[in-house]
């Protein structure tokens, strides 16, 4: 099985964002981490968007040359 097949650790930088105390973070830092994570989200959506498409074409084309 190939590394990439494999689950992610629980212990990735999402599950850490998750777990990180806020309490110390000022009004003006959370706005700014804010920002970061809705930059981030969208990122991860375009990423997941372009994966989806791309898992359709081959699908479409084994599906196509199977018949």
């Amino acid at each position: 099985m190939d590394e990439e097949d494999l689950p992610r650790a629980k212990g990735d930088a999402a599950h850490k964002l998750a777990a990180e105390d806020l309490a110390p973070y000022s009004q003006d830092e959370l706005a700014a981490r804010i920002a970061l994570l809705q930059a981030e989200i969208a990122r991860v959506q375009e990423h997941s968007d372009k994966a989806a498409k791309h898992r359709a074409a081959a699908d479409a084309l084994f599906k196509s040359s199977g018949s």
